[in-house]
């Protein structure tokens, strides 16, 4: 055998030796975390803002459209993830109010594509029997085209009766937005005689007026919100909900989001003393 090729086979054999080296390695990592959590307290709400998917398309040499199509076969991946927890609502930030007003024309109906499409997908699955799962999409959906609209209707009516799980998708969503849009259901109310003002307090606007009254009402507010991408913000996202939330803020892009990420966000949430502003 020629000397090159002896040197290139020995780099593959090396390749494949560290690459399975490495698995190896996720694997025991993967058990030894899972020990750590797996008797511990899981939050009942899991919210989810799925940041990074352009920066990492653009890191990788990719298209922003690819980076919007990976980070899709992500929420597929984190929702079995997720449900395999036994965790009761997820709510993940699909889109904000301000990318439908701001974003350009092409990558928003690329964008809404991929969501009717996942809707779609998902009906189709396994997992609104196997889970119980009821979907429920909320935010500003006039902004949102007309089959879209009619695919959120179609998961809504046909999810509608099952009662184990939640799976909210805030698609056009902005928590001032919420706010705003339950006050003037409030005013209007209060105009019409259907309510009287002294009656007003956080349990009634909560129960009554927000895109997530829908919900139990121990299942209102998200326990955990995940961010990824490593920003530290909230961007306008369940302002009112998440007021007595933990936050874990995750420094990898969300295509690359793993199920140990996801495990050392559950860990670091068991390892918190829950105050609720007390």
């Amino acid at each position: 055998m020629k000397r090159g090729v002896k040197i290139r086979l020995k780099k593959v054999a090396e390749y494949v030796l560290n690459k399975f080296a490495l698995r190896l390695a996720y694997k025991a990592y993967e058990k030894w975390l899972w020990r750590q959590i797996e008797k511990g307290p899981m939050p009942y709400h899991v919210a989810i803002i799925p940041d990074g998917n352009r920066r990492w398309a653009r890191e990788m040499g990719l298209t922003v459209f690819n980076g919007h199509e990976a980070g899709y076969r992500k929420v597929k991946e984190l929702l079995k993830w997720l449900w395999e927890l036994g965790i009761k609502v997820v709510t993940i930030y699909a889109m904000s109010y301000e990318n439908c007003l701001y974003r350009g024309p092409e990558e928003k109906e690329h964008l809404f594509k991929l969501i009717n499409n996942g809707l779609k997908e998902f009906m189709e699955s396994e997992d609104p029997v196997k889970y119980g799962v009821r979907v429920k999409v909320f935010g500003r959906l006039d902004l949102v085209p007309d089959y879209l609209k009619e695919t959120i209707k179609k998961v809504e009516e046909g999810t509608c009766n099952n009662n184990e799980r939640f799976l909210n998708v805030a698609l056009c969503y902005g928590g001032r937005q919420e706010i705003i849009d339950g006050i003037k259901k409030l005013i209007n109310d209060v105009k019409k005689g259907a309510l009287d003002i002294d009656s007003i307090d956080e349990e009634l606007f909560s129960d009554k007026y927000l895109y997530t009254s829908w919900l139990p009402k121990e299942l209102k507010n998200p326990d955990l919100v995940i961010r990824t991408s490593g920003e530290i913000r909230v961007s306008n996202f369940l302002l009112w909900q998440s007021a007595y939330s933990e936050f874990y803020f995750c420094e990898v892009y969300w295509p690359e989001f793993r199920k140990i990420d996801l495990w050392r966000a559950i860990r670091s949430y068991q390892h918190r003393e829950r105050r609720f502003g007390r």
